[in-house]
């Protein structure tokens, strides 16, 4: 299906209604066994996506599925506790839905998040890796059918989906934190199932550093809004083929709750610091 600009409207009404005077300045998507991020968020107005007009539920393990409200870090957040997929059944369009949404209540800054196998050699389960580009070969646009203008132009540009300044400001606290940060390229594959010995083959081959089953098509559709973007992967598990062992989602909510005060101390810090590298950039 198409949304309508309308619909997109409604949605972000329905919100504007439950937060009074609050408006969000940066939206924060949770990936699998990381949604602990949103229990931080303080003075909370925690809202279901069932009870949003339009949106869609999330069923992934560890996904809450609703929008929390509020300040983090000092900054005035919107934190998406789940994201739905396109292999729950979602078209790309219902997979991104949101970030339009969160657009509308005028958030400016785009922070994903998520779990993933590690591809690089040099990854270990446990890294974190900041994202500095996608491949999203096998998926279709979440921009595809008509085109609304008034989030973005119809041929969008792609060269900096993920915002060079946002990724210098990572850098800058991860070394002031002392924490070991990757960076690679993250490649999205549809799912459910993991990735194939030989598909994570190809993935090494064609330049990915991690693969997954999200984020590029929430990433393009900020991009299409003109909205900054930050990224980051948990590695929760290194791939099939790399080592002689079998996956599952066990492994990588586990591997969330293992990360979490490192993962944690890295968004809080990036957030704290964010109006300063706007003015930088």
């Amino acid at each position: 299906m198409n949304y309508t600009f309308d619909q997109y409207r409604q949605s972000a009404d329905a919100l504007l209604a439950k937060l009074g005077d609050f408006r969000p300045k940066v939206a924060l998507v949770l990936g699998s066994g990381l949604g602990y991020l949103g229990d931080l968020v303080e003075n909370p107005i925690a809202v279901p996506y069932t009870a949003i007009p339009h949106f869609k539920t999330s069923t992934a393990p560890g996904h809450k599925g609703q929008l929390v409200f509020g300040t983090l870090a000092g900054q005035p957040v919107a934190v998406m506790q789940g994201r739905v997929h396109h292999y729950e059944g979602y078209s790309y369009e219902e997979v991104s839905y949101a970030v339009r949404v969160l657009r509308l209540l005028g958030c400016q800054t785009l922070l994903v998040t998520n779990a993933a196998g590690g591809v690089n050699w040099n990854f270990k389960a446990g890294d974190l890796m900041l994202i500095t580009d996608q491949i999203k070969i096998f998926m279709e646009s979440p921009l595809r059918g008509e085109n609304l203008p008034e989030f973005g132009p119809r041929f969008p540009d792609a060269s900096y989906l993920y915002t060079p300044k946002l990724q210098d400001l990572a850098r800058q606290q991860a070394r002031r934190l002392d924490l070991p940060l990757r960076e690679g390229v993250y490649m999205y594959f549809p799912g459910p199932q993991y990735e194939t010995p030989a598909e994570v083959r190809m993935a090494r081959i064609l330049g990915a550093d991690a693969v997954g089953m999200s984020t590029a098509p929430e990433v393009i559709t900020a991009g299409h809004c003109g909205m900054d973007v930050l990224g980051f992967t948990l590695i929760s598990n290194m791939a099939a083929g790399v080592l002689p062992k079998k996956l599952s989602e066990e492994e990588v909510i586990a591997a969330g709750e293992a990360a979490r005060d490192r993962f944690s101390a890295l968004v809080m810090a990036c957030l704290a610091h964010l109006d300063a590298a706007g003015e930088e950039g």
